[in-house]
């Protein structure tokens, strides 16, 4: 058997002895896969997958789960933290913390069985809330990864070997202010840049690295709050635009320079941007926790900005009739909107209006804080979603204006963090090699769900 073969044997294992196959009936039945051709295996190299849209597709995956805890490939043990992991070139890449040595730390495993790669620790001493540990996403770019931790280490790594290409403690080199729940957003990669949320002093909300070397490009925005949404590139009107949605504005950027092509005011109660802002077509989307969602229309010349709606309840995330998230990045249609809203309502919203058309917690529970991810596979023409709920459950499920059609349901990964007295998963996981990739605050774990007769 070829080594590609008996990686498909290792990933497939787990499933073929659900189906109570013996393994060298699962090792025959993968070389026979692999002499058909070769099978697509999709990264996740960054915060929201190789789009940054946080849309898996890879075909050949599963879409009904067998009950009760999902099979790993393998698990690996990790400290404590909130951010997700990255999986580029046969690589996981995650962020923890160990908190009696004030250490954070960026690991390296091998994709395929887990095996340690590399490591590097660095002194981080917490006073933030909430002190588990990283908060973002690593960001593999070819040979290079980049991180940045909760209180302001940035690091550019060589992806390979873990040594440290160029670094930066943001708080002295750009004047940081911390915010309250430490730094969160996911660095991005434009062109020869690496962009990151900042929170700067002197117009260095934003600022701009050269990739390679470190040097500083451009820096943008004042706001004495940093918020914590991702960046994201965006097309409107044939013109690529950084959006920063921040605690003053949703911000829109020339990516080349920094200078500011229009700005849309909606300050936020303590900051709470978080979830990713979403396109349909000329328009893009926002929701906050206590402000709720706006949608905004930017003209055929992709910088005129108009407000079309906004939620009735305004802040107030108990009486609302609307998306108010806290986190999770709702999916956005041409007809509808879904999400998940203050006290974990799945909730479904007309695009055009923001008018509610559905709700349920059947996907969640209810709670004040509540979370559950939902990751659509393709492009939603057969609305089939995987939701990634903070009980540590994975469902797949289809959405749809008639409502919720749950499919299927297991545990993916015991919930550890404590959060208004139970306990969740805050951290978004990776979907790649038709696998995914979770953690919480004491391992590290891969689920292979290639549908059988499938490979990595």
């Amino acid at each position: 058997m070829t080594g590609t073969a008996m990686d498909r044997a290792l990933c497939l294992g787990p499933w073929f002895r659900v189906l109570g196959l013996p393994p060298l009936c699962a090792a025959a039945m993968v070389c026979l896969l692999s002499s058909a051709g070769s099978l697509r295996a999709d990264d996740w190299p960054q915060w929201g997958g190789s789009r940054r849209d946080i849309v898996w597709r890879e075909a050949g995956v599963v879409e009904k789960l067998p009950a009760g805890v999902l099979p790993r490939v393998w698990s690996a043990p990790i400290g404590a933290g909130y951010a997700g992991p990255a999986v580029a070139a046969g690589r996981v890449f995650v962020t923890d913390r160990l908190a009696e040595k004030n250490l954070e730390r960026v690991l390296c495993f091998a994709a395929d069985d887990g095996k340690p790669l590399w490591k590097h620790q660095y002194d981080a001493p917490y006073g933030i809330s909430y002190p588990l540990g990283p908060r973002t996403t690593p960001t593999v770019d070819g040979e290079r990864v980049y991180t940045l931790g909760a209180v302001g280490h940035l690091f550019c790594l060589k992806a390979e070997t873990g040594e440290v290409v160029w670094s930066k403690y943001l708080p002295d080199d750009v004047g940081t202010k911390l915010p309250t729940w430490g730094l969160a957003a996911a660095p991005l990669i434009e062109g020869d840049q690496v962009i990151v949320l900042a929170g700067g002093e002197n117009g260095a909300l934003v600022v701009s690295f050269d990739k390679l070397t470190g040097a500083e490009r451009w820096r943008a925005l004042n706001d004495p709050e940093v918020g914590y949404c991702p960046p994201v590139i965006l097309e409107f009107g044939g013109r690529r635009q950084l959006i920063v949605w921040h605690a003053s504005h949703v911000s829109s950027l020339d990516p080349t320079s920094g200078k500011v092509l229009w700005e849309v005011p909606f300050p936020l109660q303590a900051a709470l941007c978080v979830a990713t802002p979403r396109q349909i077509g000329n328009r893009l989307f926002v929701t906050s926790f206590y402000e709720g969602p706006m949608m905004i229309a930017l003209g055929a010349d992709g910088v005129t900005p108009t407000v079309l709606w906004t939620t009735a309840s305004g802040n107030n995330d108990l009486k609302n009739d609307s998306i108010h998230s806290i986190m999770p990045t709702p999916i956005v249609t041409d007809d509808f909107i879904y999400g998940i809203s203050s006290y974990g309502q799945l909730r479904c919203l007309k695009t055009d209006t923001g008018e509610m058309v559905w709700e349920t917690l059947d996907a969640t529970g209810q709670g004040r804080w509540w979370n559950a991810f939902l990751i659509p596979h393709g492009e939603m023409s057969g609305r089939r979603v995987y939701i990634a709920n903070e009980q540590g459950e994975l469902i797949t499920a289809e959405l749809s204006g008639g409502g919720y059609r749950e499919i299927s349901r297991a545990q993916l990964i015991e919930p550890l963090q404590p959060i208004q007295r139970r306990m969740t998963v805050w951290s978004h996981p990776a979907f790649a090699m038709q696998s995914v990739f979770a953690r919480n605050d004491k391992e590290l774990i891969r689920v292979n769900l290639a549908e059988v007769g499938e490979g990595n």
